[in-house]
């Protein structure tokens, strides 16, 4: 251990104790970010220890990255630097829960499917049905931004993150909004934590809107020869006065994956995608079970697919398919294990152009040689995934060309893609957060006003901020 890493160490151990400090490099591995290692980790116990950690870091101009599970660490660009570890899973409690009310407030250590099993326990949840689902933490999830096929129904985390607490780059206490679901105090300066990755501060206390549970679902799987027909189903869904849970488009290749032994090995059990024979394209949606209005789901649903020229369909009870909602739920790391290389675009366009962005993608890909994958949110955001067979110069060159192509199409239609997930030494020659955006020089003053030596996470987001 250098001079420099033993004198944090001991700084980080006075304040949070010698048992909450991590300097070995074995242990320091589980940190790794992109190849790089923190010279030490700290696990403070509280959010006045996070403010001594950072105000210790923005002295000594030491790089500080917050982390939970580190389920999401190799999102996001490169870092510039990489000093400090700051795990957050030591706070891990409910600090308040009014089931009454639907509000609850939570430390951002606490994993979801603990959290998901006291709300249960009130017949509530909420609706972050994010990949790694099995360790993420409430924190890191909201500060990855990653989607959830929930979304459909309940939107995004903007929806019903009611206000949280954060540390800033200069460990001053902040907050913004609060515990009620109607609050109209001030910005919503909390949503731009939302998908931050940790650049604008460190968060140490979260306030959510909770949901009534579902006493049941029903799943919805029909089969189609081409994107087309598929996209119009979901156009005929989206105009009907049906309310679905969620709503996905899976390509041939997502079928094919989500249906394959990497699959299986995070969601055992039988799913509907298993039947479907190669090259079809799969459109899967969930819907309520409410009584007589269950026979109207079934009853349009497949008059709706027939209209869209299915081939086939299926509705059966969500206990019959278990697996079938977690597939789709770890779409994404099941692609990232299908692959030597894989590489995730997160795209965003507006429905009416999704035929377009998919037909070029198809097209680019097949010229390249490159296995593909895609998932199509019914609302527009999508995952596509490259499913090189190599991690070599030759599979980097083309997967560098069909991103290229990707990202400018989907900027030509004024929709937004990013790279949130791909091989670390790829980093460099990718543009991770898409082409600049008009947007850029705000974003830059905000980091600014959070962070203004620049300690938090620096280089991940997009610009180099």
């Amino acid at each position: 251990m250098t001079l420099v890493a033993s004198s944090t160490a001991t700084r980080l151990a006075d304040i949070s104790g010698s048992l909450n400090v991590i300097h070995d490099p074995e242990q320091l591995a589980a940190y790794e970010i992109d190849r790089m290692l923190p010279a030490a980790a700290v696990k403070p116990g509280s959010r006045d220890e996070i403010s001594e950690v950072v105000k210790f870091c923005a002295a000594e101009k030491l790089a500080v990255v917050p982390c939970g599970a580190r389920s999401n660490l190799s999102m996001g660009a490169p870092l510039a630097r990489y000093d400090v570890a700051l795990d957050l899973t030591r706070l891990d409690h409910i600090l308040a829960y009014d089931p009454g009310d639907l509000t609850l407030s939570v430390e951002p250590g606490i994993p979801l499917q603990r959290l998901a099993g006291v709300l249960a326990g009130h017949r509530q949840f909420l609706p972050l049905a994010v990949p790694f689902l099995n360790r993420a933490t409430v924190g890191g999830t909201i500060a990855a931004g990653v989607h959830s096929p929930l979304r459909q129904a309940y939107g995004t985390a903007r929806d019903f993150l009611l206000g949280l607490e954060f540390i800033t780059g200069q460990g001053a206490h902040a907050k913004s909004g609060g515990l009620v679901v109607k609050n109209v105090a001030g910005y919503d300066l909390h949503k731009l934590m939302i998908g931050a990755m940790g650049t604008l501060g460190v968060i140490t206390k979260l306030n959510f809107r909770t949901f009534p549970a579902l006493s049941a679902t029903r799943v919805f799987t029909a089969s189609f020869t081409s994107a087309e027909n598929a996209l119009s189903l979901r156009q005929r869904a989206v105009q009907s006065p049906l309310r679905l849970l969620t709503m996905d488009i899976l390509s041939p290749g997502a079928v094919e994956v989500l249906a394959g032994q990497v699959a299986a090995r995070f969601e055992a059990g039988p799913a509907p995608v298993d039947r479907l024979p190669p090259g079809k394209w799969a459109f899967h949606a969930t819907f309520p079970t409410a009584g007589t209005a269950t026979a109207r789901y079934e009853r349009e649903l497949k008059h709706m697919a027939e209209e869209s020229g299915c081939d086939w369909c299926e509705i059966c009870g969500d206990d019959r398919n278990p697996a079938s909602f977690g597939r789709l739920r770890e779409f994404v790391p099941i692609v990232l294990e299908s692959s030597p290389a894989t590489v995730v675009v997160k795209m965003s366009v507006r429905p009416s152009k999704l035929g377009g962005i998919l037909a070029s993608v198809a097209d680019v890909a097949q010229k390249n040689d490159v296995r593909w994958a895609a998932a199509v949110g019914g609302l527009g955001v999508s995952y596509f995934s490259l499913l090189p067979s190599a991690r070599d110069e030759q599979a980097r060159l083309s997967v560098e060309k069909i991103c290229e192509k990707v990202l400018a199409d989907c900027a030509r239609l004024s929709g937004n893609a990013t790279i949130p997930w791909c091989p670390s030494e790829w980093k460099s020659s990718m543009k991770i957060w898409g082409p600049e955006r008009a947007d850029f020089e705000q974003m830059r003053k905000l980091k600014n006003v959070f962070d203004p030596v620049g300690i938090l996470a620096p280089g991940r987001f997009a610009g180099g901020i």
